[in-house]
């Protein structure tokens, strides 16, 4: 393990060979693909692509100065990657991929061009106190946003080994590790491939198995590559690091696992205060016995032990960090009926123009939602809902497949539990998934409403602006804003920016904020935008794939008022991690208070005489020396919203006028 703190001599060449040995950023579909431009009609509402006059269409290309468009956001920082993970400005040009086959299908791999060189891939956010944790496949970069406006740099840990999807506790952090490189030293020279052993043959493209098939469930654990000669020096699973001193950082523990992680998502039980536990969503090649004893892959009819079909999980001894273990591997994809392990999508289309789905044997991200007892999976071809009152022994009581999608690649609760938002990851991440003949519900969101357990499709949105040809984008990782009385989400889209949306109304979800840039090059391809897109205490976050980190505040629009900002920013965090998703409770208080009226006031729930004296009325006893009779009206009107909430036309709404009545009956 390597630290760097605020600069450091850069590693020849290793940024580069990241980059090019990364096809996709995340786990892609393989075989032959439909051809978008067929898909059929959505059976649910998804939102209309943006008309020619969106900003967003034709920006300057330009890795560090393309043009930018931004609405109902306002970038107040901006800061580029540390000497290590930037690019390196000696490398050689990257060499253009492999010249399509003539009978390549629509919407698939071939025909990029020329790439650049973007340096190592930034990744996933965490959060705690004032200090913002960036992953990177070359290891984590710890930064100071004290004064977010004036974000630093703290220390760099240098530790290849995969995306390095973070999380973090107290004084632990936690590092996911799933590549052939990870060595458990955190070194940088990768595994030496001993002399008498044959190097891994190249990916290739094998004949396509029958879904379901042993030999497919095969060719998904082994990736389609042969195994790379075992190593005592390998790692793939997770890190575990002290940072009481943030400076120096120390690998405490390594947890090995047979698919690695991919991802990992932290659960806190608050019925054990001793312990955490790691959910780890593996989607690597199954490792070899010879390597980490126990692995092997396979279909689970043939090897009823296969690593396959199954997430693990790892107790963390709080007080022992070092004594972390994994504790469990349940199969959550198991039927129900039969008992089958593979019992949930076997892979391939649902049908003429439907998407081609991934087999469900592994789960790319889990959202742990502690606070109402569930989690959401995503788990590549499906959504899944889980039980999680026992942590250690998940039980999944839900699950959804769709033909729009895929690959299922994470998922958001709203806040009170009855809305669940996946993600498909249509394209694994490094392709081109929203220009014009892109349909708008690939590779987008889907909406579910959650009640009695149960999912129910309610509709998809997906960032509306068209993109081109040199802009990888499909819908990836992003986070919750915490506006009272609405459910808003902001999220991350590669090189298709961030966008922020309205989702209240599952049925009709739409666009309230946005930014983004012009492609990275003019002619050549980059894979690049944003990874991740995070609130955070008043800002949003954005994990920059190839340039950095940015930072946004809300800006009032037709669409938020100042009111919902302000009564946002009312809530503070002590820690995010977004796949452990927190309770947002506001303060009953007016700030609170105006944006529910802010509320009611766009939606015409209430009259505009009653607007004004809500308003008139709540700025009395905002002033100094307010009098007893100034609350004591403000009061009175509590009653007249309750009795008002009996009859309003929509939910929303009369959920609005109650937690304004609650509010007004404590002045």
């Amino acid at each position: 393990m390597t630290l760097r703190r605020y600069s450091s001599r850069f590693r020849a060449g290793f940024a580069f060979a990241v980059s090019i040995a990364i096809p996709a950023l995340c786990t892609a579909q393989r075989g032959p693909q439909p051809d978008p431009t067929k898909a059929a009609p959505p059976s649910v509402y998804s939102n209309p692509r943006s008309g020619p006059d969106d900003p967003r269409i034709g920006l300057k290309p330009g890795l560090f100065d393309a043009g930018e468009a931004i609405f109902g956001l306002q970038k107040i920082a901006s800061l580029q990657k540390p000497p290590g993970f930037a690019p390196d400005p000696n490398a050689p040009e990257p060499a253009p991929p492999p010249a399509p086959p003539a009978n390549a299908p629509a919407g698939g791999r071939g025909g990029r061009g020329p790439t650049i060189n973007t340096g190592t891939v930034n990744s996933d956010l965490a959060f705690i106190g004032n200090h913002l944790f960036v992953g990177n496949y070359y290891g984590i970069n710890f930064y100071d946003i004290d004064n977010p406006a004036k974000i630093k740099l703290g220390t760099s840990l240098v530790c290849p080994g995969g995306q390095g999807d973070v999380s973090v506790y107290g004084h632990l952090l936690f590092m996911s590790a799933e590549a052939m490189n990870g060595r458990i030293d955190c070194g940088t020279q990768g595994i030496p491939v001993p002399a008498e052993a044959a190097p891994p043959e190249p990916p290739a493209a094998p004949p396509a198995a029958a879904p379901g098939t042993p030999e497919a469930a095969a060719a998904a654990g082994r990736g389609g590559r042969r195994p790379a000669p075992p190593s005592p020096d390998r790692f793939r699973g997770v890190r575990i690091f002290d940072i009481s001193d943030m400076a120096n950082p120390k690998q405490v523990a390594a947890v090995q696992s047979c698919r690695g992680s991919h991802t990992h998502s932290l659960l806190v039980d608050p019925k054990d205060k001793d312990n955490v536990y790691i959910y780890i969503s593996g989607t690597g090649q199954v490792r070899q016995a010879e390597e980490l004893a126990g692995c092997s892959g396979g279909d689970p009819k043939a090897n009823p032990e296969t690593a396959l079909f199954r997430i693990d999980i790892i107790k963390v001894p709080l007080a022992h960090p070092e004594l972390a273990k994994i504790v469990s591997s349940p199969r959550i994809f198991t039927d129900t009926q039969t008992g089958d392990a593979d019992g949930l999508w076997k892979g391939g289309t649902h049908g003429e123009g439907t998407q081609s789905t991934s087999t469900t044997n592994q789960c790319h991200d889990i959202t742990i939602y502690s606070a109402i007892g569930l989690a959401a999976g995503a788990c590549s071809g499906n959504g899944i809902l889980l039980d999680i009152s026992d942590p250690i022994n998940p039980k999944r009581i839900d699950a959804v497949s769709d033909p729009n999608y895929a690959y299922w690649h994470s998922a958001t609760f709203s806040n009170d539990g009855s809305k669940v938002l996946y993600t498909d990851e249509w394209g694994g991440g490094s392709q081109p998934r929203c220009r014009a003949t892109d349909p708008m519900h690939w590779g987008a969101d889907a909406i579910f409403t959650l009640s009695n357990r149960k999912l129910t499709l309610a509709s998809y949105y997906k960032m509306p602006a068209p993109q081109t040809d040199l802009e990888n984008c499909v819908a990836h990782n992003g986070s919750l804003v915490p506006i009272p009385g609405r459910d808003v989400f902001v999220q991350a889209w590669y090189q298709g920016g961030v966008s922020m949306m309205d989702f209240t109304d599952p049925t009709h979800p739409f666009e309230i904020a946005y930014f983004d840039r012009g492609p990275l090059d003019a002619v050549k391809h980059g894979t690049g935008g944003f990874w991740s897109a995070y609130w955070y205490n008043g800002y949003i976050y954005g994990s920059e794939i190839s340039r950095g980190v940015d930072v946004f505040r809300l800006s009032p629009s037709k669409f938020l008022t100042q009111e919902e900002i302000d009564a946002s920013n009312q809530v503070h965090l002590d820690i995010l991690n977004v796949q452990s998703q927190p309770k947002i409770v506001w303060p009953q208080n007016l700030i609170v208070g105006k944006a529910y009226v802010a509320q009611l006031e766009r939606s015409g729930a209430l009259a505009a005489a009653r607007i004004a004296s809500l308003k008139a009325a709540i700025a009395k006893v905002e002033k100094p020396g307010a009098s007893r009779k100034d609350s004591a009206d403000l009061q009175a009107m509590s009653d007249t919203l309750d009795k008002d909430a009996a009859k309003a036309k929509s939910a929303t709404d009369a959920g609005r006028m109650r937690a304004l009545a609650a509010i007004l009956k404590q002045r």
